[in-house]
């Protein structure tokens, strides 16, 4: 009589839990990653080096040297140089968002962040809201720069925050762009590089230093199709109190559209990356 032992199944390991993390979660999961980049920056203050002295160097440069042929003098020119200069120095800060996240994610960062049990959208979603605080840091010292050359601006201080809301606004939108590029680029020099490469004619080839009227007329065409020169134009409105036209439409629009487009395209090249 031949006895068979029946050989026990293998069962196969359970299946990792797919992870669902509520909305009411990942806002504050994504604050938390938020902080965790104003931390970096408390130890390491050279990252605000851009948006501290930027401002102080081209308020005095631009204002000194162009005021008088430009405007006729300095107190003249005020206001068409600092709303130049805010929307420049702040646009430049969100290039900051690109190469900080190709950063840590050259070095292992935000595979660790993968293996905790937060929304995978938390990181790169604390990063751009960590950046506002850079946008908010620049506006102070640009309008305390002009408030120290004299600039009084006519709509007071709710043009004032209008102004810096706006800015602020179309800064987080275009921080959606560096960060796709930072996702998807190999090196933090190479985000930088050909972030500057953009932002340099966009800034400079528009009505936030000198008036339109003064270029070429193939130049002229292209500043009034600059979206930098909408958001320009849109600031000096709030700054000086007067009718605000469709400049701010514009820019408002421009922003949202950016906003719409770069996001989920961002989002989806970052968790295929995570």
């Amino acid at each position: 009589m031949t006895t068979t032992l029946a050989t026990p199944a293998t069962t196969a390991p359970p299946l990792p839990a797919a992870r669902t993390v509520g909305l009411r979660d990942t806002v504050a999961q994504s604050l938390t990653m938020a902080h965790r980049g104003l931390i970096k920056v408390k130890h390491n203050p050279e990252q605000l080096f851009d948006v501290v002295v930027q401002p102080i160097i081209f308020t005095v440069m631009f204002t000194y040297i162009f005021g008088g042929a430009i405007a006729g003098d300095i107190a003249s020119y005020l206001p068409i140089i600092i709303p130049g200069i805010l929307v420049q120095t702040v646009i430049t800060a969100s290039i900051v968002t690109g190469t900080q996240l190709r950063e840590d994610m050259d070095k292992g960062v935000f595979d660790r962040f993968t293996s905790l049990p937060i929304a995978r959208i938390a990181p790169l979603a604390g990063a751009l809201l960590s950046d506002m605080v850079r946008y908010a840091i620049a506006s102070t010292i640009t309008f305390a720069m002009g408030y120290a050359m004299g600039f009084r601006p006519g709509g007071g201080i709710l043009g004032v925050v209008a102004a810096v809301l706006l800015v602020m606004v179309c800064a987080f939108a275009i921080s959606w762009i560096f960060a796709l590029m930072g996702v998807l680029m190999s090196k933090a020099s190479s985000v930088q590089g050909i972030s500057m490469l953009v932002l340099f004619p966009l800034t400079f080839m528009s009505n936030a230093f000198v008036p339109a009227d003064t270029m070429p007329g193939w130049m002229q065409t292209f500043v009034s199709l600059n979206p930098v020169s909408h958001i320009v134009t849109a600031v000096r409105e709030l700054l000086s109190g007067g009718p605000v036209g469709i400049d701010l439409v514009w820019a408002l629009v421009g922003a949202a559209v950016i906003v719409a487009v770069f996001a989920p395209i961002t989002m989806r090249a970052y968790m295929r990356n995570a």
